[in-house]
């Protein structure tokens, strides 16, 4: 996934360089809807001596970005909550946990005078985790506070809409406790995978 990243960035940065430049507007807004693939990194940390497992899951997703000067935007991400199994020692049913990602993040989209858009971005995520589950006790996880990184491309269909595929990198870590005790940090540091439709007002 690291190497998908790199070549997304890079291919980013050519037609950036390739192209003659075209603003987007101070004062647009776009909005978003698609869907998003999240995949946490494959070691997840050590819970109650344990190697932490946690599994993927695709949900819904939304944007809305705010053009603060041509071609710089503010975005915010959010989606329906994400679903995750969580194994210990790569058999032990630890449970279940759901939870919510808004990210607000800084955007630089290329100018170019394509069809094609390319921009990245950076910012915060904040992790809401909740319905937390398990056969072993009162599971908990504290909500989270980490980087968020983002390389995305957009195809544009019509003036006004695009279809967009980016990538994204959250640093997500989480303190669990069970039954009140603390059994280590969840280090779920996921990658998100989306492609959605971006319509610009």
């Amino acid at each position: 996934m690291t190497k998908t990243l790199a070549a997304l960035t890079l291919s980013t940065a050519l037609v950036a360089l390739a192209a003659p430049a075209m603003a987007q507007n101070q004062g647009d807004w776009t909005a978003g809807i698609g869907v998003g693939y999240l995949d946490p990194k494959s070691d997840n940390g050590t819970l109650a001596g344990f190697d932490a497992e946690v599994d993927s899951d695709t949900r819904p997703i939304f944007t809305v970005e705010y053009f603060v000067r041509d071609n710089l935007g503010i975005e915010l991400l959010a989606a329906t909550p994400f679903s995750h199994d969580v194994t210990l020692g790569g058999s032990v049913d630890a449970g279940s946990v759901k939870h919510l990602p808004p990210t607000l993040s800084l955007n630089y989209h290329f100018p170019t005078n394509s069809a094609w858009k390319p921009y990245v971005g950076a910012g915060l995520n904040y992790t809401i985790f909740f319905d937390e589950q398990s056969p072993l006790g009162d599971l908990e996880l504290d909500n989270s506070l980490g980087l968020a990184l983002q390389a995305g491309l957009d195809y544009m269909v019509t003036e006004k809409g695009a279809v967009r595929l980016n990538v994204r990198w959250f640093d997500i870590d989480s303190d669990v406790t069970l039954d009140g005790a603390d059994i280590g940090t969840a280090e779920i540091d996921p990658w998100l995978i989306g492609v959605s439709y971006v319509h610009r007002f």
